[in-house]
């Protein structure tokens, strides 16, 4: 499933995705979980995801905090403030796409739970709101240092239409997300699916 998924994402022309990125952004900022939150976890989009830029300079504008996280060597992720595209730099450890991580000061891994929010990359949804990472396991260790802290952001997760789909293969360690934005809305699922 991740193959396909990620060679449909190659396919996408350069214009569509950055159609979808504006739009992506757009349908983002009328969360109100996004327009309540002081502070907001989120990502740098790489390769053929969907693009996060203009959402990431968008909650900075409206003054939000936003985090960006940093790839430790044993894959968890360490987070610092996003200071605008200036403020990014290439990670050491990029591999084969070209990976940018805040260069300022570090946080600290548990500095996402005090986020109000998250923005989680994905590969899918389906429709118990059950989402198909890269098989990494970073997300995997930031929504257990979420639940062993007790905090209770938003979880959200970025994706293109298509990738909402009927199910995707689940572990015991998994957990649902609040929402899916995809250029083309929103859709929510209940907290407890």
């Amino acid at each position: 499933m991740r193959r396909s998924l990620l060679a449909a994402r190659r396919a996408r022309s350069a214009e569509s995705a950055r159609t979808s990125a504006r739009a992506l952004a757009r349908e983002a900022l009328g969360l109100p979980e996004l327009a309540d939150a002081d502070t907001v976890a989120a990502y740098v989009s790489i390769g053929a995801e969907p693009g996060t830029r203009h959402l990431l300079d968008a909650l900075r504008g409206r003054g939000v905090r936003v985090l960006l996280p940093v790839l430790l060597p044993d894959n968890d992720l360490d987070w610092a403030a996003y200071e605008g595209p200036a403020s990014l730099a290439e990670a050491a450890r990029a591999g084969k796409m070209t990976l940018l991580e805040p260069a300022g000061p570090r946080l600290g891994p548990d500095a996402v739970t005090g986020a109000g929010a998250v923005l989680l990359p994905g590969l899918a949804v389906d429709g118990r709101g059950m989402r198909l990472g890269r098989g990494g396991g970073s997300y995997d260790r930031v929504l257990a240092r979420l639940e062993r802290a007790d905090a209770h952001p938003a979880l959200v997760v970025l994706l293109y239409d298509e990738e909402v789909v009927a199910r995707v293969p689940e572990e015991p360690h998994d957990h649902p997300v609040h929402a899916v934005v995809t250029p083309s809305g929103v859709r929510r699922f209940r907290p407890d699916a």
